[in-house]
Parts: C-alpha cells; sequence; structure tokens
C-alpha cells in the first residue's frame, strides 16, 4: 500500500508549516537585537528581489543594535530602502557601506501589535496544516473509491492525520503562546 508513504510525507509537511511559523516568529522584535530580525527583508537589487542576507552581512555589535556591512557599494540605498518599508520600526543610520539600526525600546502599543502579529503567523500556519490534512484525507478518499484500501482502513488512516493535524496545531500555539509571552514581557 502507498498509504503509510503519505503518512511520512503528511508529518513531513505539517512539520513544514510549524518550521516556517517558527521562522517568522524568530523575525519578530523581543526588545533585544536577532540578526533574525532581518531575515524576513527583501532588497530589490541587480533586477531582481534578494534576501538581505545576501546582499550584506548582518551582525549584532551591542545588545540593542544591529550593524548591516552592504557588500556592494551601489546597494546601501536599496538596502537602507527595504529595511525602512519592513515596517519593523526601525531607523536605519547609514555611514559609508555600514548601515547601523539601533534598536528602540518598545512601547506598550508596538508590543501589543507584534502580539497581534503573532497570533496572526500561528493562523497562517494552522491553516497550512488544515490544508494539508484536507489533501490528506482527499487522497484517502480517492484510495477507497479505487478500492485500494478498506472502509475500515480509510477511517483509521483519518484518525491518525487527524491526529497528526491536533499534534501540530497543538505545538504552533504553543510556540505562538511563548512568542507572546516574551515579546508582551510576561
Amino acid at each position: 500500500m502507498t498509504t503509510s508513504i503519505d503518512k511520512a510525507d503528511i508529518q513531513r509537511r505539517m512539520h513544514g508549516a510549524f518550521e516556517a511559523l517558527k521562522h517568522d516568529l524568530a523575525g519578530l522584535r523581543t526588545g533585544r537585537a536577532s540578526v533574525a530580525l532581518l531575515d524576513p527583508i527583501q532588497v530589490e537589487v541587480y533586477g531582481a528581489n534578494m534576501p538581505l542576507n545576501q546582499v550584506a552581512t548582518v551582525s549584532v555589535p551591542e545588545a540593542r543594535m544591529l550593524s548591516v556591512q552592504v557588500w556592494d557599494r551601489s546597494n546601501v540605498q536599496p538596502v537602507e530602502k527595504a529595511i525602512r518599508s519592513a515596517g519593523l520600526g526601525l531607523n536605519p543610520i547609514t555611514d559609508g557601506q555600514m548601515i547601523r539600526l539601533p534598536i528602540p525600546e518598545l512601547t506598550e502599543e508596538r508590543r501589543k501589535e507584534l502580539a497581534k502579529l503573532v497570533g496572526q503567523y500561528a493562523e497562517k500556519a494552522k491553516i497550512a496544516v488544515r490544508n494539508v490534512r484536507r489533501d490528506g484525507m482527499e487522497h484517502l478518499k480517492a484510495d477507497e473509491k479505487k478500492h485500494e484500501i478498506s472502509e475500515d482502513e480509510r477511517k483509521r488512516l483519518e484518525n491518525d492525520v487527524q491526529k497528526m493535524t491536533d499534534d501540530t496545531i497543538k505545538e504552533i500555539d504553543a510556540a505562538a503562546e511563548t512568542k507572546e509571552k516574551e515579546i508582551l514581557g510576561k
């Protein structure tokens, strides 16, 4: 039967949605400087959108400061523009090919906005997991119609898929809750 391969694939895809959420959450500011903060930023250079880390080196010289060393002098302006328009609340200070980003103290209002963003990221991940579940369920129903599996086997496998979905959604909720507490300083 091909269904055991499908379960592994479903698990991998659900875990991929969780990993994407963890990556998104790492990019959210918690009041301390982190190179992951700039990971989602795309810079328009050489006629294409490229991740910031492919056109510059990002480092953390102090707890409340990021520095971006742009490799090509002609890319300094596009990098600065991308950082300003990323909606991270950062104000770049350009010094030659070096861009400094002081990390301001988070206001209560900004903390609440970031907490809402955590919720949006978590919901996006849950939707991705539910889509994987839906695909798995449809595949099982198609296998049953083709008489590759019995009705009992389909129901058992659907329960397995549902359990994987529930477990992954619990992981997503736990990660989002942890990040919210970190942002709100609780």
